[in-house]
């Protein structure tokens, strides 16, 4: 199961730009046409643990770990009980010129004040829109650049240029420019600045490494 969510030479020492950032928990929420599926992102200095839950029930059906300042990704497989070194994804072409929009809108999302962006691809008839804090989320940006994940609403945000250290969009929704039908939507619905714990980032000491 993988849902959801670029890399740079040019953040400093990552170690002390993530450590002024957010640490906690971030609950969201991914619905696409099909299906509906809960994620948490447990945040704490370097380290991002990306848990992804069952469909039914409250298992965890598959992790990512990314390690910003090493830019590594590990996954992990409960089911199997095994992890594993992760490849950053190769994006897809894209058709045709995203045109980035700041709008005038504002959401409050899980507490917290969020400015509307618009990025919209005529050729893919494609339009998402994010609504993005720019609170000390520091972490999201690198993660994303590292990730490079193939899906629409990651690719359309790497389009959006300049923004502030520490933003990311707590709501994001894919829509069809033709009919307006949603393709897809993301939200956040939960965020805790309790600082996780070992258990809440590591990799369980009976896993096994699978070397490919």
């Amino acid at each position: 199961m993988k849902k959801f969510l670029f890399f740079t030479s040019v953040f400093f020492s990552v170690s002390t730009l993530l450590a002024q950032g957010f640490m906690g928990s971030i609950e969201f929420r991914y619905a696409t046409q099909k299906d509906t599926s809960t994620n948490v992102y447990w945040v704490k200095d370097n380290t991002v643990k990306l848990d992804q839950y069952a469909k039914k029930g409250n298992e965890v059906q598959g992790s990512f770990i990314f390690d910003l300042a090493k830019n590594e990704i590990k996954f992990v497989n409960p089911k199997r009980k095994l992890w594993g070194m992760q490849k950053s994804e190769t994006p897809p072409v894209m058709h045709g010129k995203c045109v980035v929009t700041n709008g005038s809108g504002f959401k409050t999302i899980a507490g917290i004040k969020c400015s509307e962006y618009i990025v919209y691809n005529t050729e893919e008839n494609i339009s998402i829109t994010y609504w993005m804090t720019k609170e000390k989320f520091n972490f999201f940006i690198p993660l994303m650049k590292l990730w490079n994940r193939k899906d629409k609403q990651s690719v359309y945000f790497g389009q959006i240029k300049n923004l502030p250290e520490g933003s990311m969009p707590l709501m994001s929704e894919e829509k069809q420019l033709s009919d307006n039908k949603i393709l897809s939507r993301l939200e956040a619905i939960k965020i805790d600045k309790k600082t996780p714990t070992e258990a809440n980032l590591n990799i369980p000491t009976d896993y096994k490494k699978f070397d490919q």
